[in-house]
């Protein structure tokens, strides 16, 4: 390993780093995570703090998770390698896929398909859905709808079908036949509803009004996070999921659910879908399925998927990944997934969850700067940070930096997106974890 000067020296200049401007990662160079220990990190200058972010959503079970690390160890030691293309499989995955389905069966998912992480498994649902309406004879369902404010990862298909202008400008002309319409957002909206029940009906209505316009037998999917989360953690109204589900149903509409953040227990409920209490067609997940220990993702089918591919003798999938089913991956996620279970995880994200949320509430009280705070269901908490109330104008990104980096120094790393500070911790978060976030943050705006 190198030395700290030399690796101070080098931070960003060789390095492009995501979601940022090589410029900015030069001028302000990025901090250098050295170590971790349950829900903590350290720097290369030796500062600790409590990781807020939970790597990026996706450390449920902190950094010290010992069956994991032994699981990939062992996995290595029989079998580090073996493509699960036509022709071969491996153990594991095998067991993976069972367990897998027996954790989603109420859900009503009892089939993977493994890939490399969040992204590859957004495409894939695309893909597979494209290919399931073919196969029944509706090769003109092509089109897709989402939601604005949606984050569904960086590949292409997925870019087309983010609701957020900074994934997608940059790299249009995207994916053609992507529409979307408004989130069920309360702080900010088009119909300048602040009642969120409402609001969910009249998105709803909206999802309906676009179906028409296109023609229902021309939309293959509808793709939605159960909480949107990189777009600033936006909860809706507890009908508006099954609203989607029934206008979807009625209409020959896949649903996938984008559980790449919220699967495994973030929402406090084991998934998303079951948090509002439906049942998608697919479901894309990554992240937690590993802990971040290893790249992997598995989407989830129900039986509209089963019933198509496995009855129809021209359903070849021309789609994988070389890593697809990776054994070390599969391994990583058979320790997780009994991990997760074991420690009951969803209990301890939903009391913790709540004293975030709470504590977040409090702090609005205090500071003007606080024009709104989500969040409720789980680990899931962002804070919209404004100039003016009133107006609802979004804080100086400047100002913004100042509240992360004051509260890095008072020992919490928080997650600053446009003027959300998002707060998405490892599962197994303490009460005294908690309230050191809290202190941090609150130290943040204090200095403002």
């Amino acid at each position: 390993m190198k030395d700290s000067n030399f690796l101070k020296e080098n931070n960003a200049r060789l390095l492009w780093h995501p979601m940022t401007s090589p410029i900015d990662s030069i001028s302000q160079p990025p901090k250098i995570i050295t170590e971790a220990s349950g829900v903590s990190i350290t720097d290369i200058d030796g500062h600790t703090v409590v990781d807020g972010v939970g790597g990026l959503w996706n450390v449920n079970l902190g950094y010290s998770c010992q069956p994991v690390k032994d699981a990939i160890a062992a996995q290595l030691d029989m079998l580090p390698y073996y493509s699960t293309f036509r022709g071969t499989s491996n153990d594991v995955a095998i067991e993976l896929s069972y367990e897998l389905g027996e954790f989603f069966a109420s859900d009503g998912l009892s089939r993977a398909f493994f890939t490399s992480g969040g992204s590859d498994s957004v495409e894939t649902s695309l893909r597979l859905a494209r290919q399931y309406h073919k196969l029944r004879g509706e090769s003109a369902r092509t089109k897709f709808l989402s939601l604005k404010k949606g984050y569904h990862g960086t590949h292409f298909g997925g870019a087309s079908v983010n609701g957020n202008a900074n994934f997608r400008t940059a790299y249009e002309p995207l994916m053609p036949g992507c529409f979307h319409i408004p989130a069920p957002y309360t702080y900010r909206n088009p119909f300048n509803e602040t009642d969120t029940e409402k609001l969910a009906q009249l998105c709803a209505s909206a999802l309906e009004d676009e179906i028409a316009f296109q023609g229902a037998d021309t939309i293959s999917a509808m793709i939605m996070e159960p909480i949107l989360g990189a777009g600033g953690v936006i909860p809706p109204h507890p009908s508006f999921a099954s609203m989607v589900c029934e206008i979807c149903n009625r209409n020959g509409i896949l649903l996938i659910m984008d559980e790449v953040i919220t699967a495994y227990g973030r929402t406090g409920a084991w998934s998303g879908a079951r948090l509002w209490g439906i049942q998608p067609d697919m479901m894309a997940t990554a992240k937690a399925i590993t802990n971040g220990y290893f790249p992997f993702g598995a989407v989830m089918m129900g039986e509209k998927m089963i019933e198509v591919f496995e009855n129809n003798s021209d359903a070849k999938i021309g789609h994988g990944y070389t890593y697809s089913g990776h054994p070390v991956g599969a391994a990583a996620a058979l320790a997780c997934l009994a991990e997760t279970k074991k420690l009951n995880v969803v209990e301890n994200a939903a009391k913790r969850g709540t004293q975030l949320y709470n504590g977040c509430k409090a702090l609005m009280e205090k500071y003007d700067i606080i024009g709104d705070v989500r969040g409720g269901y789980g680990l899931m908490t962002a804070i919209e940070m404004v100039s003016d109330r009133g107006t609802k104008k979004p804080i100086d990104s400047a100002m913004a930096t100042t509240v992360q980096e004051v509260a890095y120094q008072n020992g919490a790393m928080v997650r600053v997106s446009g003027p959300n500070l998002i707060l998405s911790p490892s599962l197994i978060l303490t009460e005294d974890d908690a309230n050191t976030l809290l202190s941090a943050i609150n130290a943040g705006f204090a200095a403002l």
